[in-house]
């Protein structure tokens, strides 16, 4: 284990102006906010969750060391150069090291101005004035990265509700966000239950998407792309984006269009199946037993009773497109039926 460092008390926050008659708010002009990456990840707190091994520690050490080096993110966003801190808290110095040579075996730079931490106090005990002291020695910061935020929130205050728990560890790292500008990114997990909106699926209480500025959920797809990055936020447009994973390199890029483009074309394969082997499902438990998007489905579905390929009941049901006679209304089963398919996430980068 590292020393202890000494704690150093946290800045007191500035005095701001709060309060504005409507005529002195529509003169006043404000600054333009900072990006780290322009239309994902804005000053103020961010929260990108996602499934255990999904490759959500590959993803935000690429932001770190490209935007520390100026170099364009996921494949084409140009960003600002300056210096990043990445603590990488369930990580080890020797893990650290494979990954940064492995994405420079394959053609990535050296960035100078990326800090990487690997061991850090919670926020009640050290964490806090550790962050405050890395943000004082750089004050040109671009981004703050927290690998995950379970590591640093601590334990919660006795008596207190859950929703105000999460609410209030947030806000611990969103105050020292605000404080000194600079986009702070918290990496985070999902639950297992699926649920048809994304900010629904990340682990813990609403208190903790409601505080954050922005949530980002990186979910695997099951079409050309490997994932699928949903973005909502106070300053970011609402927005789907399809991802590619290079386990070469261990870069994400973003791909061209829209993200159901790279989904549609396995979709109506999948459910297909689905309903031949279980008939007379809704869109909501199709989506649920194939994890597919539940609006995806519903749509696909539809347009598929169009085309013929499925045949659509009173109730919102679904069948195959050709009622099954006696003889082969229970079809033999294959070793790939999916009443047999082992887990979907067996191949998981991590």
């Amino acid at each position: 284990m590292p020393a202890p460092r000494p704690l150093s008390s946290v800045p007191d926050q500035p005095a701001r102006k709060t309060r504005w008659t409507d005529a002195e708010l529509m003169a006043v002009d404000f600054p333009e906010p900072r990006w780290a990456v322009p239309g994902l990840l804005c000053e103020g707190l961010n929260l990108l969750a996602g499934a255990p091994k999904l490759g959500k520690s590959w993803l935000s050490l690429g932001l770190g060391a490209d935007i520390a080096n100026g170099d364009p993110v996921l494949g084409g966003i140009e960003v600002e150069r300056g210096p990043v801190l990445y603590c990488a808290l369930e990580d080890t110095g020797r893990r650290l090291q494979r990954r940064r040579r492995q994405m420079l075996a394959a053609g990535g730079r050296a960035a100078p101005l990326l800090t990487l931490e690997t061991a850090c106090p919670t926020m009640a005990h050290g964490g806090e004035a550790l962050l405050c002291e890395w943000l004082d020695a750089n004050p040109a910061a671009r981004l703050v990265i927290i690998d995950t935020f379970a590591k640093m929130r601590g334990a919660d205050p006795a008596g207190m509700s859950a929703y105000a728990a999460d609410y209030a560890a947030a806000v611990r790292f969103k105050t020292l966000a605000d404080h000194y500008g600079v986009p702070f990114l918290l990496i985070h997990h999902v639950r297992k239950q699926s649920a048809e909106d994304f900010q629904d699926t990340v682990s813990g209480t609403n208190g903790l998407t409601g505080a954050v500025d922005a949530t980002l959920v990186l979910k695997r797809a099951r079409g050309q792309a490997d994932g699928v990055l949903h973005v909502t936020g106070r300053d970011v447009e609402e927005a789907e984006y399809a991802m590619s994973f290079d386990a070469t390199s261990g870069a994400w890029t973003k791909l061209d269009g829209p993200a159901a483009d790279y989904q549609m074309h396995d979709t109506r394969a999948q459910i297909k199946r689905f309903i031949r082997d279980y008939p007379g499902q809704k869109p909501a438990a199709i989506a649920d037993a194939l994890q597919l998007n539940p609006n995806t489905v519903r749509q696909t579905c539809t347009r598929m009773a169009k085309d013929g390929q499925l045949r659509a009941a009173p109730g919102g049901t679904y069948y195959p497109a050709e009622p099954a006679s006696d003889s082969d209304s229970t079809p033999e089963l294959s070793h790939l039926s999916l009443r047999h398919s082992t887990t979907p996430d067996q191949q998981e980068q991590e």
